[in-house]
């Protein structure tokens, strides 16, 4: 694919482009990359029979035991071709049986922290997935409307062609950030309904970096999220150890996005974080979902201030609080005017604000209907800009406390 990934070039956007002839151009381009990646890339299994342990010895094997027993019901009174079947089919079956082993201790002794999951769920079996069953929904499509009004309530945006005008304060896009950006991509993450995995879009910048570049700056500027990118998966997962699973309460949905998606959410989540403590945005106390802090630095302060102060002869106690659903219930009109508020640069609140509207979500369960669904309302997780967005939605539910620490 080197050569044609070389040659391949990306056609000038529309001097004056529009939400919808910004898309048309992005998904025609998309359409000649993505193209050239069916075309080059060979199917792992040729049919859905193929085996990894199989070899040429067994297909030897199968070919002399259908021989043999061929040829025993041609003359059925002769003993030895009788009992030739017998052993044709006895090495057969040993011959497979020894493959299978010696495959499997050889993927033990070769597994890695990342594939030692994979032999558990090998050695274990894989959960049969439970499929929900609430009251008023019999059949997958009333059961696939209780969800999305459970998960994803609000009515959906109608939408509108708007002229997208340049803004001054934008900044082009420059090279490093989209290295940057795939640097930080996980190329084991789950793909969206492209298939196509981070590691694929690596190759892609290593060998032809202007390809990425130029998909990416007429976006960045026009400040547009296109609607092909808006396009998500979402797995229903049962969460474990419910007593009962007869309420939408047992259940989360995981977006998966188009890796693609991905690579220009970390560009502007980048580029928001970068005037979101400056504006007071964050809590001064987050520890997650921002760079230079996590959990860990949480726990840490947490269990310091507490043996300090029980050294000092106090009294201390700690009270834990979670916002359940906060994901799905982020409102994409507050949240803008929190940012408009603390006086963001306006490219991003607009880039903002066409990341979260347009959204389609499609849920994907046993029996599910397999349809897309407009989404007004909620961040998906699984994406990277929603952790900033959803810790500067939640910003304002900190107070200060007199003699106490507060941790987000």
């Amino acid at each position: 694919m080197e050569p044609s990934l070389k040659n391949t070039t990306i056609s000038p956007p529309p001097l004056l482009p529009t939400t919808r002839s910004l898309d048309v151009w992005f998904s025609t381009n998309l359409g000649r990359v993505t193209s050239l990646f069916a075309l080059h890339t060979p199917l792992k299994r040729v049919t859905y029979r193929s085996k990894p342990w199989w070899s040429e010895l067994l297909s030897m094997l199968r070919k002399a035991y259908n021989s043999a027993v061929c040829s025993s019901k041609r003359d059925r009174f002769d003993a030895a071709l009788l009992a030739s079947p017998r052993a044709a089919r006895s090495t057969y079956f040993k011959a497979m049986k020894k493959a299978k082993r010696n495959h499997w201790s050889f993927f033990l002794a070769s597994a890695t922290p990342k594939t030692v999951w994979t032999a558990k769920r090998f050695a274990v079996g894989r959960p049969l997935p439970r499929f929900p069953e609430l009251p008023g929904a019999s059949t997958p499509p009333e059961l696939n409307k209780a969800l999305l009004d459970h998960f994803f309530s609000g009515e959906p945006a109608e939408f509108t062609d708007i002229i997208l005008l340049p803004f001054r304060e934008c900044l082009p896009l420059a090279a490093e950030e989209v290295s940057r950006a795939l640097a930080l991509c996980s190329p084991w993450s789950a793909p969206g309904a492209d298939a196509i995995p981070n590691s694929v879009w690596k190759r892609v910048h290593s060998v032809a970096p202007h390809l990425i570049h130029d998909f990416l700056a007429p976006l960045v500027v026009s400040r547009s999220h296109p609607l092909t990118l808006k396009r998500a998966d979402g797995i229903v997962l049962d969460k474990p150890d419910k007593p009962l699973y007869d309420s939408l309460s047992s259940f989360r949905v995981i977006a998966l996005l188009q890796t693609f998606s991905k690579v220009l959410e970390r560009i502007m989540h980048s580029r928001l974080s970068c005037v979101a403590r400056a504006t007071g945005l964050l809590n001064p106390h987050q520890c997650g979902s921002v760079a230079g802090l996590s959990a860990s630095d949480a726990v840490t302060t947490l269990t310091h201030e507490v043996k300090t102060l029980q050294m000092a002869g106090r009294q201390v106690c700690t009270l834990f609080l979670d916002i359940k659903g906060g994901f799905d219930n982020v409102n994409p009109t507050t949240l803008c005017g929190m940012l408009r508020a603390k006086g963001v640069n306006p490219y991003l609140v607009s880039g903002t604000k066409s990341f979260l509207s347009g959204r389609s979500c499609r849920l994907l369960y046993q029996g599910s209907p397999k349809v897309f669904a407009p989404v007004s309302v909620g961040t998906h997780q699984g994406s990277p800009g929603s952790l900033l967005l959803f810790v500067i939605y939640v910003s304002r539910l900190h107070c200060e406390i007199p003699q106490c620490l507060t941790l987000s």
